[in-house]
């Protein structure tokens, strides 16, 4: 299979958002320079992805460090361009949309670690699933944001229906993690799994990287365009509740999409840098949900001022005080409690 198609996937995004931009007569910072930089720097970091992952191989912590590092301080110094071009308030927008696209992100790598884990992908290839997943999600994302910023601006209960959606996603995030370790993955019971199955054959095992085998005359799938698809539909439902939460902080399109970019491109090497790490955050759930019926409040204040003025709005900064503390929180709670189940397990073995 040829990955030329999905290295072109960013290049989708431009031609939408500029559309939505245009005709929606947006007030955005992006125009068409920006863009088209933006839109090359990220080909080519998804280029570079593929190069690098062209030979399956398992990624050594420092090696997902590096790359993490790479990927944090690169829209780190990008926020400081636009605070010295643009202003401290959109500068802030920008900050505090990126922290609530990346929190949103770490909670997606629970569902990675699940699929990879169903569906026992290879160690060496799981890097690959999920640069063609988070390339999927890029597009996916890119389409939301160009749909929704038409939506803002020609229907004034666009912010209402960003607010429930994020407070329902917020519910059901609630009951995930009152599920606690509950959670898991069947393959054989994803419709998209499913559908495949009865119209390809399916090879019993991994053929390296390859994705389509020619078996006894037949042209089959592996497993790995299995898991690949399956990655890609939780795109769909990644990409419902993120676009409305940072469109809850900005409304600039372009800002949007690249608080998007900059969170997803470095999901793949963060995902290792977390693998061992992710079991122990057990209250993020708890966090996130919190913060996306916040941010769904938020829309709905925001819905409510242009009819009634009287109805207060919450400001940038302190929708960021509030993501920042809850997000503090959670991580001390979630490690205190995991170090106490721990340093119990270690007593109660001491003691026997």
């Amino acid at each position: 299979m040829s990955f030329v198609p999905l290295l072109s996937l960013p290049l989708a995004v431009a031609p939408l958002a500029t559309v939505a931009d245009e005709s929606a007569g947006l007030s955005s910072i992006g125009t068409p320079t920006l863009w088209a930089v933006t839109l090359v720097v990220v080909l080519a970091v998804f280029a570079l992805d593929f190069v690098i992952t062209h030979k399956p191989h398992q990624v050594a912590m420092r090696e997902a460090v590096k790359w993490s590092v790479i990927y944090i301080a690169l829209p780190l110094a990008f926020g400081v361009w636009v605070v010295a071009s643009h202003g401290g308030q959109l500068g802030l927008e920008y900050y505090t949309g990126y922290l609530v696209e990346k929190s949103l992100s770490v909670d997606n790598l629970f569902v990675f670690m699940l699929l990879l884990a169903a569906f026992a992908v290879p160690r060496e290839l799981q890097q690959r699933v999920l640069l063609i997943g988070v390339a999927g999600a890029l597009l996916l994302r890119g389409v939301f944001i160009a749909l929704g910023a038409q939506m803002l601006e020609r229907f004034d209960w666009t912010f209402l229906l960003f607010g429930l959606i994020l407070v329902a996603t917020a519910i059901k995030v609630l009951r995930d993690a009152l599920r606690g370790g509950e959670q898991e993955v069947n393959p054989d019971q994803m419709r998209s799994v499913r559908v495949i199955r009865k119209f390809w054959p399916v090879t019993d095992s991994y053929r390296g990287a390859r994705m389509w085998v020619r078996e006894n005359g037949r042209r089959a799938m592996t497993p790995l365009l299995l898991v690949v698809v399956a990655v890609m539909t939780t795109d769909i439902v990644f990409a419902v509740d993120s676009v409305p939460a940072v469109y809850g902080i900005t409304g600039d399109p372009y800002l949007v999409f690249v608080t998007n970019a900059f969170a997803l491109m470095g999901l793949r090497a963060l995902y290792f840098v977390l693998e061992g790490a992710l079991s122990r955050l057990v209250h993020l759930g708890y966090g996130l949900a919190a913060i996306l019926a916040f941010i769904g409040a938020k829309l709905a204040l925001a819905w409510a001022h242009g009819i009634w003025p009287a109805v207060p709005e919450v400001p940038t900064l302190a929708s960021l005080g509030v993501i920042v503390g809850v997000l503090g929180i959670v991580t001390f709670t979630s490690l205190w409690v995991t170090r106490r189940g721990v340093d119990q397990q270690h007593g109660v073995h001491l003691g026997g």
